[in-house]
């Protein structure tokens, strides 16, 4: 069929063209062997004439396995022949207990391409793919053919799917009738809860300072100060015990003689007093507290009567009784254990740090903590407020089986559905999410013991170039791409422009999957993330039919175009029918 090698260049060998035009037609792309003695080279045909085959170069057989990149060249008596079923299963991959069906070879009838489980999902996976290209159902199809892998049982799977308009529902939610030992799991950001499914809820104590200021997009570093120490009176505050009401007492009376001898009117040191009992009161320290005196008593709010001197009618009295109240500073008072709050908690926790630290004495530390006020009363006051309603305290490692677990039952694949939030506040839930799994997996005794799979939909909206490395030294996003993998926290990320997507996260991908691009910006950062396939094949991306995608990476021998069967049943990612919707038969 071929003829002789006429010359190599390069990585490239030019091929007397032996064959009829019918048969040279159905060699694009196909690979070929360059066999000798001790010697069998895999090329590619990349461009067809009428007197010539160019073939590509891309690895060789030794033995039975096959290693990519090629040491010498063929020599140019080599016999030239296409490649073999057995060669070619060798390429693909079989179906095991340990791989599963991608999908149907575009090239090679009847041969499917079967990644190994541990190569395509033990690094991060990055799926590209124009809208309408198929990456929803693609990622639907993958998943629901590793679940119908019997020989493989992934019950102990735990995939995190973050669903940016609640595509996947239809797609998982009868999981359990591939195997009654499998359970999907729906959380979702609508109110509206349906029977079995279950409202997005993250207990605000496990919040640490960097969650707070991505979540009130703090933007300057004069504000985690305010942040951390509100975190710390919140925790405080939200106790009810000996020990927790002795130092509520003791920073009540210390901010309030700070303002007693503040150079303030008395009528504002009177307003700030009686704000920071209204935030934050005891049996000692509120407005119906009894205050002894010598020979009689007065109500503490009586105590700051102004006189008309204008001054406190008991500035003594009230004097001495706050300075009862203030303790050695050598007592240490360890942050209580156990501690919950709400955003409520929060609030009186971040008024009581800006009356008793001075900052509205302060201009420009005023103004920067007025906008942290503002975007908290902003979430209490919305919808957002309702995803952090947790009413008991919970550690890190309850809260993550809670997310997994159902009725009692482990969940394999876990629905987050952020369709209901916008895009600034869903950023922010992924990356706390996304946090905590991170430090629940690193505290693991043994490492890596339970992998986590974040499948990130629409990931531009939430792996962005953002504030985060300048504000708290570091992405998550970031952290997670180089370190996750050690600990079992592996991304997934599918998005319809990769350019918008964190270089440092891009860089750390071991897989892709390139669906349909046609964007110019994306097919050149395609092309520059693909030293290894042909301009052939990144010219036929660009018209792709929908569910069909490139390949490549550490699970592919070679890059591997690949025809992915419809899921079943599909996701909701179809598009409007509109003339349906315009029918005049159409029902009001």
């Amino acid at each position: 069929m071929f003829g002789k090698i006429l010359y190599i260049s390069d990585n490239i060998a030019h091929v007397e063209n032996k064959m009829n035009r019918e048969v040279v037609a159905d060699l694009m792309n196909v690979h070929v062997i360059f066999e000798a003695p001790n010697q069998r080279i895999l090329g590619e045909v990349i461009e067809l004439n009428d007197d010539v085959i160019k073939i590509r170069f891309l690895g060789e057989y030794q033995n039975k396995n096959y290693l990519n990149g090629v040491l010498r060249k063929p020599s140019l008596n080599s016999t030239i022949r296409v490649i073999n079923g057995e060669e070619l299963m060798e390429l693909v991959g079989t179906y095991t207990n340990q791989s599963f069906i991608l999908g149907n070879s575009a090239i090679y009838k009847n041969f499917k391409v079967c990644p190994s489980i541990n190569s395509l999902f033990s690094n991060h996976l990055a799926i590209f793919g124009n809208s309408g290209s198929g990456k929803s159902c693609g990622v639907a199809r993958i998943v629901q053919n590793i679940f119908a892998n019997n020989a493989m049982n992934p019950v102990n799977a735990n995939l995190f799917i973050f669903d940016a308009y609640g595509e996947y529902k239809n797609a998982f939610s009868k999981l359990n009738e591939i195997n009654p030992n499998y359970q999907y799991k729906f959380i979702t950001t609508n109110p509206k809860v349906e029977d079995g499914d279950f409202l997005l809820d993250i207990p605000l104590h496990l919040l640490n300072l960097d969650d707070w200021a991505l979540l009130l997009q703090a933007s300057n570093h004069s504000q985690l100060p305010i942040i951390e120490n509100t975190i710390k009176l919140a925790r405080i505050f939200s106790q009810e015990n000996e020990e927790s009401r002795r130092l509520k007492n003791h920073l009540i009376a210390k901010a309030l003689l700070a303002v007693l001898f503040s150079s303030e009117t008395t009528a504002n040191k009177k307003n700030e007093i009686f704000q920071i009992i209204e935030v934050c009161n005891t049996p000692e320290f509120n407005f119906n507290s009894e205050i002894p005196g010598v020979g009689y008593t007065r109500i503490f709010s009586e105590c700051f009567e102004i006189d008309s001197h204008g001054n406190f009618g008991e500035s003594v009295l009230i004097t001495d009784y706050i300075l009862k109240h203030i303790l050695d500073d050598t007592v240490e008072f360890p942050e209580p254990e156990g501690a919950y709050y709400t955003l409520k908690d929060f609030a009186n926790a971040l008024e009581f740090t800006l009356i008793s630290e001075g900052f509205q004495n302060n201009d420009n530390l005023y103004s920067d903590a007025i906008i942290l006020k503002v975007r908290l009363n902003t979430i209490m006051t919305s919808k957002v407020g309702s995803y952090f309603t947790g009413t008991r305290y919970m550690p890190i490692n309850e809260y993550i089986s809670n997310l997994i677990y159902k009725n009692g039952v482990k969940s394999q694949i876990i629905n987050i559905n952020l369709e209901d939030i916008d895009d600034v506040y869903a950023k922010v839930i992924v990356k706390i999410f996304c946090r905590l799994m991170f430090e629940y997996s690193k505290s693991l005794e043994q490492r890596a013991s339970i992998p986590f799979h974040l499948f990130l939909e629409e990931a531009h909206r939430y792996i962005q170039k953002d504030n985060d490395t300048f504000l708290i030294g570091y992405n998550i996003f970031d952290r997670i791409a180089k370190e996750g993998r050690k600990y079992g926290v592996i991304l997934d990320i599918i998005s319809q422009r990769p350019v918008e997507i964190s270089d440092t996260v891009i860089a750390q991908c071991s897989n892709f999957l390139i669906f349909k691009m046609t964007h110019p910006l994306d097919i050149k950062y395609i092309e520059e993330m693909l030293p290894n396939i042909s301009s052939d094949i990144v010219e036929k991306q660009k018209t792709l039919q929908p569910g069909t995608c490139v390949g490549f990476g550490g699970a592919f021998k070679i890059p591997m175009i690949v025809k992915l069967d419809l899921p079943n049943p599909k996701p909701y990612s179809s598009n409007c029918n509109v003339s349906s919707c315009w029918s005049a038969a159409k029902s009001n």
